[in-house]
Protein backbone atom coordinates (compact mmCIF):
# COMPACT_ATOMS: atom_id res chain seq x y z
CA UNK A 1 0.00 0.00 0.00
CA UNK A 2 1.13 3.52 -1.00
CA UNK A 3 2.17 5.65 2.06
CA UNK A 4 -0.07 8.45 0.29
CA UNK A 5 -2.72 5.99 0.94
CA UNK A 6 -2.02 5.85 4.34
CA UNK A 7 -1.56 9.19 5.10
CA UNK A 8 -5.12 10.01 3.59
CA UNK A 9 -6.79 7.39 5.67
CA UNK A 10 -5.22 8.09 8.69
CA UNK A 11 -6.39 12.01 7.91
CA UNK A 12 -9.90 11.05 7.57
CA UNK A 13 -9.74 9.05 10.74
CA UNK A 14 -8.69 11.93 12.29
CA UNK A 15 -10.90 14.26 10.95
CA UNK A 16 -13.93 12.16 12.28
CA UNK A 17 -12.87 11.78 15.45
CA UNK A 18 -12.25 15.35 15.89
CA UNK A 19 -15.98 16.33 14.29
CA UNK A 20 -17.45 13.36 16.43
CA UNK A 21 -15.41 15.35 19.52
CA UNK A 22 -16.97 18.33 18.61
CA UNK A 23 -20.32 16.57 18.19
CA UNK A 24 -19.82 15.50 21.45
CA UNK A 25 -19.30 19.21 23.33
CA UNK A 26 -21.85 20.52 21.25
CA UNK A 27 -24.69 18.29 22.68
CA UNK A 28 -23.46 18.99 25.99
CA UNK A 29 -23.52 22.69 25.65
CA UNK A 30 -27.09 22.19 24.22
CA UNK A 31 -28.14 20.71 26.63
CA UNK A 32 -26.80 22.96 29.37
CA UNK A 33 -28.83 25.48 27.34
CA UNK A 34 -31.92 23.64 27.42
CA UNK A 35 -32.02 23.37 31.20
CA UNK A 36 -30.75 26.74 31.94
CA UNK A 37 -33.64 28.33 29.50
CA UNK A 38 -36.12 25.69 31.33
CA UNK A 39 -35.38 26.66 35.37
CA UNK A 40 -35.49 30.80 33.48
CA UNK A 41 -38.73 30.12 32.01
CA UNK A 42 -40.14 28.80 35.13
CA UNK A 43 -38.79 31.26 37.64
CA UNK A 44 -40.48 33.70 35.04
CA UNK A 45 -44.06 32.36 34.92
CA UNK A 46 -43.75 31.91 38.90
CA UNK A 47 -43.02 35.70 39.37
CA UNK A 48 -45.81 36.55 36.31
CA UNK A 49 -48.07 34.07 39.12
CA UNK A 50 -47.76 36.44 41.65
CA UNK A 51 -48.13 39.94 39.56
CA UNK A 52 -52.30 40.98 40.52
CA UNK A 53 -54.57 40.38 38.16
CA UNK A 54 -56.08 43.73 36.64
Amino acid sequence: MSWTLTAAVLLATAGLLVLGVLACRLWADVRTLAREVDTASRALASAARDLPRR
